[in-house]
């Protein structure tokens, strides 16, 4: 028998007409085209958080513990400080969790756009690191692991934040379930807009106020690097969202009813109260130059912003009370977390080092980077 295939039959011609164009792609509802392709790209803006996130890697096992070791172990805490740092981490522990599953068990199979998808998977892996550092920084504290990470079924406050999002996720895995009908379209776009514009969008903010809090003083700074490099995750989290809310909307405008805005805007509302309350139990007592009064007119403000990026009417009017929360936020400004790091956080292997530590040098940012601050 010959080796090779001398068979004279010509190969049958292609059909250019059924390779994929970027304007037939759509972020849901798009069974025509493969989502395994990821080019041609038509959504530029998400392929662009894709890299903005891949830039910003880091691992919490990076950043030394040391500090908070000793001080958490000293006398030099109070219980109304210690309260507040264990209260976040409890919270955290477990919605991080909860964001991750919901990207893997919800939103995934139904956008039906590679690049979209591409991000999402990257987004899932940083939400594993997210939960892999309140693992490190229970087991650096030595801090009871089924206390922290059982929070939430026992501190009423962290209960009702996390109880109002896993709905969302199992509204989206019932059987009957279905994109193809207006009322499944809006329940999507209910997920979303409930873990993009108010789990990560409103129910982290006074944690990252809290812990950040601890770090502008020079305490529990490892603690508050890891919280640093963690916003700036959600940030960019954030804003896809808000860019594939509103794909969603311009691409499906039947969606968006008066109506459906009023839930939505219902919805936000019931958040703002849930983190209000969050912050009055972590804060029964002002600490740190903060106390629940700010707590409330800051939720309020962080929640107008996020009113206004989905296309709805500011509510509250009020003011921020933490305004260096706006520079601590900035990548566009150099600075360092802790005498270790740039602003613009990258692995290791792509910083030069000079004397045992990083050369301190401007980072050219991308006009995506630039964007993914938020107006405070």
């Amino acid at each position: 028998m010959s080796c090779c295939n001398t068979s004279t039959e010509r190969p049958q011609p292609i059909d250019l007409s059924k390779r994929i164009n970027a304007d037939d792609k759509r972020l849901i509802n798009c069974a025509a085209v493969d989502v395994n392709q990821l080019m041609p790209i038509k959504y530029k803006w998400a392929w662009e958080h894709y890299l903005n996130g891949c830039a910003n890697h880091w691992m919490p096992n990076e950043v030394s513990m040391q500090r908070d070791i000793e001080l958490w172990k000293s006398n030099k805490l109070t219980q109304d400080e210690r309260q507040v740092i264990m209260r976040n981490l409890g919270f955290f522990s477990t919605a991080e969790s909860l964001v991750g599953n919901n990207i893997v068990l919800a939103i995934f199979k139904h956008v039906t756009n590679a690049e979209c998808r591409q991000y999402l998977l990257r987004q899932a892996f940083e939400e594993a690191i997210h939960t892999h550092t309140f693992q490190y920084i229970v087991e650096s504290l030595s801090l009871d692991q089924r206390e922290i990470f059982n929070m939430y079924h026992e501190v009423n406050s962290i209960h009702d934040k996390d109880a109002f999002e896993m709905t969302l996720t199992s509204d989206l895995m019932r059987p009957d379930f279905t994109m193809t009908t207006l009322e499944g379209k809006q329940e999507f776009l209910t997920n979303l807009i409930g873990f993009y514009v108010i789990m990560e969008g409103i129910f982290f903010y006074s944690g990252f106020v809290m812990l950040l809090s601890f770090h502008r003083q020079n305490r529990m700074t490892g603690i508050g690097e890891q919280f640093q490099y963690i916003m700036r995750d959600e940030t960019t989290h954030l804003n896809f969202g808000l860019d594939l809310i509103n794909g969603i909307k311009a691409e499906n405008p039947e969606i968006w009813t008066a109506e459906f805005q009023k839930r939505v805007l219902a919805m936000i509302e019931k958040a703002v109260e849930l983190e209000i309350a969050y912050a009055q139990d972590c804060l029964p007592r002002g600490i740190l130059g903060l106390n629940a009064g700010s707590f409330r007119e800051y939720v309020q403000f962080i929640a107008d912003r996020r009113l206004e990026r989905v296309g709805l009417t500011a509510k509250y009017g009020s003011k921020n009370p933490f305004p260096w929360m706006s520079e601590t936020i900035d990548m566009s400004k150099e600075k360092n977390f802790f005498e270790a790091r740039v602003t613009d956080y990258q692995n290791g292997s792509n910083l030069d080092w000079e004397d045992g530590k990083p050369k301190e040098e401007t980072v050219e940012l991308t006009e995506t980077q630039q964007g993914s601050s938020l107006e405070w």
